[in-house]
């Protein structure tokens, strides 16, 4: 039997799970993970895949990163743990354990996991939204992921929304990631305010007059940028994932939002919650090989 292992290196947290022919969940194993260096969160791939590998003796191994690797130089590129940017993630890891393993990025392991095991189950063209520490998405047409020539494929969360506008990471100004990602929404949220919190208690208190513009800026931004997704790809189902996923009025408010922005007359795109939680990036990554 082949077996296959996932492993999902996010923000804050490594999982890898152990997944026999059938899909059946056999070993899980989650870890923080390390912030600002490569060699230990090298490592720390290293020793999930060494537990859970160790009363199996071939497996399958696909790895789940924030970025993708360049089609020029085989390193990672646009990630937003930026200790990965110029590192040879794949060859590194492959000769650590000897081993060719599938590497892409997170949301495209969350489209596929979704479109495959989640809820764009049965859909032909899936665009899976991660809207979270980043913002990112992936395409999977008849199944399978569309990268695209230079594996930028789904990359909305750097178009640009606002010309001139919040300076981002990734050298640009007024990306889409620097006005609904969380902690660009939490920005937003302490310039209105001057007060620093988190998303949830942001979320717990926005029946005022502050929390309104806030409300209503955030749906606004949500609108432009999936819209232009729309009026580019016009998928057959929108999937949300990552932690702003969360937010219910996304799926009313912020529907009516993308709807009134789209070139068409006729817009019924599906806008739906994730099923598979936070589990969708580790099990993509498993689903790669």
């Amino acid at each position: 039997m082949l077996y296959k292992i996932g492993v999902d290196l996010g923000g804050t947290k490594t999982e890898a799970v152990l997944l026999d022919e059938n899909l059946n969940v056999l070993e899980r194993k989650r870890i923080p993970t390390p912030q600002n260096d490569y060699k230990e969160i090298i490592n720390a791939i290293l020793s999930l895949v060494l537990e859970v590998s160790a009363n199996i003796s071939d497996f399958s191994l696909g790895i789940c990163t924030p970025g993708a690797i360049s089609k020029q130089t085989g390193l990672i590129k646009n990630s937003n743990t930026q200790c990965l940017i110029g590192k040879s993630l794949k060859e590194d890891l492959e000769n650590k354990l000897e081993k060719k393993i599938s590497i892409e990025n997170d949301a495209n392991c969350f489209a596929i996991a979704e479109a495959k095991m989640g809820a764009a189950s049965g859909f032909y063209v899936v665009f899976g939204v991660i809207m979270g520490t980043g913002v990112g998405g992936g395409i999977v047409i008849d199944g399978k992921l569309h990268s695209g020539r230079t594996n930028i494929g789904g990359e909305w969360g750097h178009h640009t929304l606002h010309r001139n506008g919040n300076s981002c990471y990734c050298g640009k100004t007024g990306c889409v990631e620097t006005y609904i990602s969380g902690p660009s929404l939490e920005k937003q949220w302490i310039t209105l305010t001057g007060k620093s919190q988190t998303l949830p208690e942001i979320l717990s208190n926005i029946n005022n007059e502050i929390g309104q513009k806030w409300k209503g800026e955030f749906l606004e931004n949500f609108g432009y940028g999936l819209a232009n997704v729309i009026d580019i790809l016009d998928p057959d189902v929108i999937v949300l994932g990552g932690g702003l996923s969360n937010i219910d009025f996304l799926y009313t408010e912020g529907k009516e939002s993308v709807y009134s922005k789209v070139f068409s007359d006729l817009v019924d795109t599906p806008i739906l919650k994730n099923k598979l939680g936070d589990s969708a990036g580790v099990y993509g990554a498993a689903l790669l090989t």
